[in-house]
């Protein structure tokens, strides 16, 4: 067993389960605290657009980096600095007069959407540099399944535990959950800091950072399959943070939940992912990755036409495992391909620009969603502008499948 016979691997599984722990619990505690500052959509959508625009900005810059640097030392450097920050949210909840706000919310907004983006950024490269090392310490034959283990116990500490729990935590006080966050930081900052893992000539920078990354630039264009893969990423991850925006709100005003029972909807999401994590490598193995790829962009439709018509809290937690299931496939099929592909010197360089195109959507999706209510509301009420969200959501994954269909081809394992 891969967790059993390689030590570094072992760090990593469990730096990313700590990590993600806090993750999780920072996805519920952050959008049902801007709820609590305001119930404006548009000032939701801008905390939710603000840790997501890092992505758009810094994501091309952190895969030089990444090729530059010790990814370790990165790993556990932005890992400290998430822990500064996330205490800087925890003096923020304790600045504010009383929870829910009655005053003016916009000062609060501002601040807890400039938290939000500095946490972004550090996520940047952090990220960037977990999945850049990963090929590092595992054979390539291991890949499938070293990326699955790692997406689901993602799944499983990240939204099976960790939503629930910051349910429970705000019950008992606003700031408990962002301190148990500050914690999974310092603690999956110290396991990077045992892997050992194997030796490798650091780059001498003899060009400018801005070279380097047109090399990036370069080795995508010689493969177009990739820079397609990372376009259609782009428009999936834009649709699909349009819904997610919205959740809170929906959550709270459709389906009639509380912080405790949004968290356990949550954690109904991280069941298909736990699920899809374990069960997508043998699905792909058994389909080939054509087929599971396709068989992963029809599934992406079917969670948003539910949440569009439903007010039952059981079916949209079936619609959440559902998502969540397809999502897993794409990722085994297409950062397993990735990482066979990509040379390690361009390794950072070229995942962090395929995550400028594919994570890159995301801060313009999030306001979007919080966009397209307000424009809707007006005219058609607010429990039909929350719903409009998951149709004009549904309709762009069905145009994805389509477009699937007849244009994507994955090569022969």
């Amino acid at each position: 067993m891969l967790l059993a016979r390689n030590r570094n691997y072992r760090l990593l599984f469990s730096a990313t389960a700590v990590s993600n722990l806090g993750d999780g619990i920072s996805a519920l505690a952050f959008p049902w605290l801007a709820t609590l500052l305001t119930r404006d959509p548009l000032l939701i959508g801008l905390v939710a657009a603000a840790g997501k625009l890092p992505w758009l900005l810094f994501a091309i810059p952190a895969g030089a980096i990444t090729d530059r640097h010790d990814r370790r030392a990165l790993m556990v450097r932005a890992d400290g600095f998430r822990l500064l920050l996330t205490l800087g949210v925890i003096a923020l909840i304790l600045s504010t007069p009383a929870l829910p706000l009655a005053g003016n919310a916009l000062p609060y907004i501002l601040a807890l959407s400039g938290l939000a983006f500095l946490l972004g950024a550090a996520e940047v490269l952090r990220d960037n540099a977990a999945q850049t090392v990963l090929p590092s310490i595992v054979p390539k034959t291991d890949l499938e399944n070293a990326n699955g283990q790692l997406w689901s116990v993602e799944q499983i500490t990240g939204q099976f535990i960790g939503p629930p729990v910051a349910g429970l935590l705000i019950a008992l006080a606003i700031p408990l959950p962002f301190g148990v966050d500050a914690v999974t930081f310092a603690l999956a900052a110290w396991l990077v800091w045992c892997i050992a893992p194997p030796k490798r000539p650091l780059r001498t920078a003899t060009t400018t950072l801005r070279a380097e990354m047109a090399e990036g630039w370069v080795w995508m264009k010689a493969h177009p399959l990739i820079l397609q893969l990372a376009l259609m990423l782009g428009v999936v991850n834009f649709v699909s943070i349009m819904g997610f925006t919205i959740l809170v709100l929906y959550s709270q005003e459709i389906l009639g939940l509380g912080a405790a029972g949004h968290g356990v909807l949550l954690t109904a999401g991280a069941a298909g992912g736990v699920a899809g994590g374990l069960i997508c490598p043998l699905i792909v193995k058994r389909l080939g990755a054509q087929r599971g790829i396709w068989m992963a962009m029809a599934l992406f439709p079917l969670p948003f036409v539910a949440l569009w018509l439903t007010s039952n809290p059981l079916i949209v937690a079936v619609a959440l495992f559902v998502e969540m299931i397809g999502a897993m496939q794409w990722n085994v099929i297409t950062v397993s391909l990735r990482q066979r592909v990509i040379t390690d010197e361009l390794l950072g360089r070229v995942n962090s620009l395929y995550r400028f195109f594919g994570w890159g959507a995301m801060p313009l999706g999030a306001f979007a969603g919080g966009a397209l209510v307000a424009l809707l509301e007006p005219d058609l009420g607010r429990e039909a502008a929350l719903r409009g969200v998951y149709l004009t959501a549904a309709l762009g994954m069905g145009a994805m499948f389509a477009y699937g269909l007849a244009r994507l081809r994955l090569p022969a394992a």
